[in-house]
């Protein structure tokens, strides 16, 4: 199976159904009072973590998501029906971020967490709602309420207990396929495992936990040279890292200066990661090589205040001893409190105040007014109709929006846009 780990999706949720203008026409009753009943709401996009998920493969092939219409609202003061949510699965461990802002709209990580990443439109009120003392037979009712549209970036970071890093080749799917069922590709040359491999280790009859093999890292990583963003994603969920080092030095390199190496990518990119217990596994000591640098790794464990454990992937020694102590440095395992400006679950609700107004200009010079919810009484008010354009002149006005217009040095003929709407101003 192929592993995709991040990918873009388009979300749009339902718009609300429009109210509806009616009178009643009963019998004996020729001037019947307004009726038209409201829309009903449009269907929310909700992201949920599903079980049967262990990649984002889905979304290469269904990028784009749209929620259902609410009904309009109908005559005798009828409702529109609510349209149903838009149900999203997705893998354990998935991050929800907006394209355009960066915003971490959810971070998804129980199995059955729900996060609502687009909210319908409001159904739009019937003529009946605006009918006062001072108007009783309105002709005008809303529109619905559009949906909020977004482009969004998902990423997959592993949730595994123990994960493997150190630079290709040095045994990390070796050690996985020894001590678990996960059966990675192993290769003598770089780079054969290009995906992260959970396997399940077992420390005992009734204990056990989840082992990651990460691509290896190498120089420039933290900058994304190679994979590296890629790979590092998945070493922030773990809860101890097995820094893994070739002490045999085969492939070229020294073993201790690869911890350090390694250490300072993992710094680079994440202070936090960097914090992380490590444990010192020195790997291939079935080999006369490693037998000889192994005293320098256990000089750098003792400085390092690390445990360190002389193992061989090929032949298991050492295996038994190295996850025995896994397990109980699992056992005793304090998450380290979450940042508190982290946002972790996206609320529509507190976002900017609606009722905030700001006016800017374009290059054409035109005045551009934005505001929630202004930009909304334009996308809900039929324009068609006089009745409803005099009632969103009135609301314009009590906003004082001419006034600060005015400050801003608009002259009659010039164009004003709000949301989809243009029109030119007069005094």
């Amino acid at each position: 199976m192929q592993f995709i780990d991040r990918t873009k999706v388009s979300v749009k949720a339902g718009d609300g159904g429009h109210g509806k203008s009616a009178f009643r026409h009963e019998k004996f009753i020729p001037n019947g009072g307004p009726s038209g009943g409201d829309g009903g709401k449009g269907a929310d996009i909700v992201f949920v973590v599903d079980n049967n998920m262990n990649t984002l493969l889905d979304f290469r092939f269904h990028r784009k998501f749209k929620g259902k219409n609410g009904e309009n609202g109908d005559i005798k003061n009828q409702y529109g029906s609510n349209a149903e949510d838009c149900i999203v699965k997705v893998p354990q461990g998935t991050l929800v971020k907006d394209e355009e802002t960066g915003e971490v709209l959810a971070d998804l990580t129980e199995i059955g967490q729900q996060a609502v990443i687009a909210k319908g439109g409001r159904g739009g009120r019937g003529n009946a709602k605006f009918a006062n003392s001072a108007n009783r037979a309105p002709t005008f009712a809303e529109l619905g309420e559009p949906g909020e549209t977004r482009n969004l970036i998902l990423e997959l970071k592993l949730l595994a207990d123990v994960g493997l890093v150190g630079y290709p080749s040095v045994g990390k799917s070796s050690l996985v396929a020894s001590v678990s069922a996960a059966k990675p590709e192993i290769a003598e040359y770089h780079f054969t495992t290009i995906t992260p491999v959970l396997g399940v280790v077992k420390t005992d009859y009734e204990k056990s936990f989840v082992m990651a093999d990460i691509p290896g890292l190498i120089d420039g990583a933290a900058d994304g040279v190679g994979l590296g963003h890629d790979f590092l994603r998945h070493v922030e969920r773990t809860k101890i890292i097995l820094h893994i080092v070739d002490a045999s030095g085969l492939e070229g390199r020294d073993p201790v200066e690869d911890y350090y190496k390694i250490n300072k990518e993992l710094r680079r990119y994440s202070e936090k990661i960097a914090r992380r217990t490590q444990i010192l596994v020195a790997n291939k000591m079935d080999l006369p090589e490693a037998q000889e640098n192994y005293p320098r790794l256990e000089a750098l464990a003792k400085k390092e205040g690390i445990r360190i454990f002389p193992i061989s992937a090929a032949t298991k020694q050492g295996l038994k001893e190295l996850i025995a102590y896994t397990g109980e440095a699992l056992d005793n395992y304090v998450e380290e409190p979450e940042a508190s400006d982290e946002v972790m679950v996206y609320d529509a609700d507190k976002q900017e105040d609606p009722d905030a107004i700001t006016i800017t200009r374009n290059d054409h010079g035109d005045f551009i007014v934005s505001g929630k919810a202004l930009e909304k009484l334009v996308a809900m008010t039929n324009f068609g109709n006089d009745e409803a354009t005099r009632r969103f002149q009135y609301i314009w006005r009590i906003k004082g929006i001419d006034a600060k217009l005015r400050e801003r040095g608009i002259k009659e003929g010039m164009t004003v846009h709000i949301g989809e709407m243009e029109f030119e101003y007069r005094d």
